[in-house]
């Protein structure tokens, strides 16, 4: 085991791991875990670390299970970089390059912590679990727990889309759409009361209710520096939400950086949608992280990035300071322009929320915060059939014709009802 402490983000103050300790017990702050990296360091090296086999596991002395008869995976991980050309091109960059996180078992990046999550769960004897999610987060959660054959209960908002709930059916999760009373998130509410009252293992999409399932994403960090032959972009550009991602990749890059794997930290840019921004909004105006205001009336069309309470601000903002990154927000129409052009472009589907980070490089591009001469990664990091609404409203009815020459030669003729990226 080379979990040392859990460390409260608030307070300081350290804790012994143990079970069912979720929170500072000081003040209900966030924990942070914090790993005997001397141990580490004298099992892992890099050229150990190359000859292990492809996935997010190949890390398991950097994720919180004591017992590797624990871990529970569906092949999660080991998503490709791909070096987009074509993308490239049309934003006027000289290097980008995707992690396709569309690839992993569920469709999204959310695998990587939910493998970590049920896997803790199974190692704490829990029968059941819980999240508050607006969609992937329980999918993936839901699919976990079915392999780890314990009971899922999922607290989803009113509106997630028809694809998600099917997806968490299927799955055999028991799926519960939360209406909201009064400020609070009514999904994290429920979540609380199904931990306080029932006993169930909560294991939400963010880092604030439970230390364990946000290491998972540390391991996209991980791999985009390998890679790249242990050497890092100048940016990386992930969406945000509650900024849990964001988190999570910071503190991968801080990890290798401290161990001598990498020598420098990219810089990161968390993406926003214009309609649900409060850490952009924190972080452009200054604001202590936990005197950020819940953002009212969220609404945009990147459902995954709605979180009008964002519970890892406090590790997303430093972690954007730190990098001497950037938070930026974007537009639907900006994120919908994204998801046709990345398909287009790249052969890469994405739903809303995972076209966000092209959406934000290409703005930082035109605003003259990006070099163009600049290496950039960006996370894609769901696919785009768990939102087909979107898909479909975007897309171009077919023409339809007869199986004749004139017919044929005037629809290929008629640019306007050719769909091209312009």
């Amino acid at each position: 085991m080379f979990v040392k402490t859990l460390k409260c983000v608030k307070c300081g103050i350290s804790h012994k791991p143990a079970k069912g300790l979720y929170l500072c017990r000081r003040c209900g702050g966030k924990l942070d875990i914090i790993y005997d990296y001397d141990k580490i360091s004298e099992k892992v090296n890099k050229k150990e670390l190359e000859k292990r086999e492809r996935g997010m596991w190949k890390y398991k002395e950097f994720l919180p299970i004591e017992n590797i008869k624990n871990i529970v995976t569906l092949g999660e991980g080991g998503t490709p970089l791909i070096k987009a050309k074509n993308l490239s091109e049309k934003i006027g960059v000289k290097h980008i390059f995707l992690k396709d996180e569309t690839r992993n078992p569920t469709g999204s990046f959310k695998d990587r912590p939910m493998s970590v999550g049920v896997s803790k769960a199974v190692e704490f004897g829990a029968d059941s679990v819980v999240a508050a999610s607006s969609g992937n987060a329980a999918i993936a959660l839901a699919a976990y727990s079915a392999r780890a054959k314990i009971n899922c209960y999922a607290f989803v908002p009113t509106d997630v889309s028809t694809a998600k709930i099917a997806q968490l059916s299927i799955y055999g999760a028991k799926v519960i759409k939360s209406i909201a009373k009064g400020k609070e998130d009514p999904c994290y509410q429920l979540m609380k009361i199904g931990r306080d009252r029932y006993g169930w293992h909560p294991v939400p999409s963010c880092g604030a209710f439970n230390p364990y399932q946000p290491e998972g994403s540390k391991t996209i960090a991980y791999e985009i520096c390998e890679q790249l032959g242990f050497q890092v972009p100048d940016w990386v550009f992930i969406p945000m939400g509650a900024g849990t991602l964001l988190s999570g990749n910071a503190k991968g890059y801080f990890e290798f950086k401290d161990l001598d794997f990498i020598d420098t930290l990219p810089r990161l840019a968390g993406i926003q949608a214009e309609g649900c921004a409060p850490i952009v909004k924190g972080f452009k105006e200054d604001i202590d992280p936990y005197d950020i205001p819940i953002w009212e009336n969220p609404h945009t069309v990147a459902g995954g990035l709605i979180d009008p309470y964002p519970w890892d601000v406090d590790t997303a903002i430093p972690a954007i300071k730190k990098t001497k990154g950037v938070a930026e927000e974007v537009t639907d129409d900006d994120i919908l322009f994204a998801e046709k052009l990345l398909g287009k472009t790249e052969g890469i589907f994405a739903e809303p929320s995972g076209a966000a980070g092209v959406a934000g490089l290409k703005k930082l591009v035109e605003t003259g915060v990006i070099d163009r001469g600049d290496t950039a990664v960006i996370e894609i990091t769901g696919a785009g059939l768990k939102d087909q609404k979107v898909a479909i409203e975007l897309a171009q009815k077919p023409l339809e014709i007869q199986p004749d020459i004139e017919q044929l030669e005037r629809v290929i003729g008629d640019t306007e009802n050719l769909s091209r990226v312009q």
